[in-house]
């Protein structure tokens, strides 16, 4: 398998920028995922990786060749796509043979790695059955198992469980990982579902527009977000931004709002703007009963194990997730507070996260 590095790559459409200067290095027997909006330009990142798209700018290097502009025949990578560009025509055994031959392999040697890959898919039972004939799941597999069928250096796929149902996409995450590891494969996998991407991924990249705002582990990028985007865009439901009308000063380690004084990690850096926000998970807050912010239930989502409430608030709508036994009520008055310390400021600026004793 292979590492993967691009370098400074730029893709423009006319004056339409889809990748602005990305860096990333995707490492050897990696699972990792880009992740974005529509239109933030990952699939574009993916077909460059690929060769299906030139980049205006900027190097891709295949274990340190730089293949940047060669075919796309020519850089040993498979491509999975999301409606599976499979042959309806031919049966599932001849779908895996198609890209062996091309490599005018042997007639036994053909046999031999679509029956391999058809028992490590688990579809050996369905090899004389026509793709035309088969349910969405199947297909899936099918398409997978063309893209192993010849053990490439690579890995690529874009959105391939989009079309299925909820139900199924969770199994065939599993699958998709299990089977990462069994081959100890090198994988790009393109997503917009943070589910997805947080189930599977070794390492996931973030864009919007065209912008790489952070990669890292699943960990990192939920708990330690570095932008407001990616705060936002991570998680179910996503960060609460609370706003602080106040200049964060290096060292401070406590913020006022309204009528409460709430403690915060002890701040490494400060902000010139006096329009900041205080990013806080709907699970790192909880409800007090005196000296906490003061709001009005205005909803309850019930979702088994736990609540989603929504507050309303002088500072806006505010998430707390609490234990599913908590009896609240629409339109109660209640009151909260930080639960632990692991808040983030954001500088009202530009939207970055500040250095703490949280983010170190």
């Amino acid at each position: 398998m292979a590492e993967i590095e691009i370098k400074n790559l730029h893709k423009s459409f006319g004056d339409f920028v889809a990748v602005k200067n990305s860096n990333l290095i995707i490492e050897n027997k990696e699972f990792f995922v880009l992740l974005g909006p529509s239109g933030c330009g990952k699939t574009t990142t993916l077909r460059m990786i690929a060769g299906l798209e030139l980049p205006t700018s900027g190097n891709i290097y295949l274990d340190k060749e730089d293949v940047g502009y060669l075919r796309a025949s020519q850089r040993d990578i498979a491509f999975v796509f999301q409606l599976f560009a499979l042959y309806p025509h031919m049966n599932v055994r001849n779908n895996l043979a198609f890209p062996l031959k091309m490599q005018k392999l042997s007639r036994s040697e053909v046999d031999a790695k679509v029956l391999e890959a058809a028992k490590l898919l688990r579809i050996d039972h369905l090899l004389k059955s026509k793709v035309s004939s088969l349910a969405g799941g199947d297909r899936q597999r099918v398409a997978l198992g063309r893209a192993l069928v010849r053990r490439p250096k690579a890995f690529l796929m874009d959105e391939p469980l989009g079309t299925l149902d909820a139900e199924f996409r969770e199994l065939m995450c599993l699958e998709l990982r299990k089977l990462h590891d069994d081959i100890d494969a090198t994988t790009v996998y393109v997503t917009h579902d943070q589910q997805e991407a947080m189930s599977m991924a070794d390492r996931i990249a973030v864009m919007n527009e065209g912008v790489v705002l952070q990669a890292d582990s699943p960990k990192v990028i939920y708990n330690k977000p570095k932008t407001k985007f990616v705060a936002n865009f991570i998680g179910s439901p996503g960060m609460n931004f609370i706003p602080i009308n106040e200049k964060i000063s290096p060292s401070q380690s406590s913020i006022k709002l309204l009528d409460s004084s709430l403690n915060i990690p002890e701040q490494k850096e400060g902000t010139d703007s006096n329009e900041n926000f205080l990013g806080v998970r709907p699970e790192n807050l909880k409800l007090v009963s005196e000296n906490g912010v003061k709001g009005n239930v205005f909803g309850v989502e019930y979702l088994g194990s736990r609540k989603i409430l929504t507050i309303e608030t002088q500072l806006g709508n505010i998430k707390i997730r609490v234990d599913s036994d908590t009896q609240v009520n629409i339109n109660e008055q209640i009151q909260f507070d930080t639960l632990n310390n692991n808040q983030i400021i954001f500088d009202g600026s530009n939207d970055k996260a500040l250095q703490s004793e949280f983010m170190s």
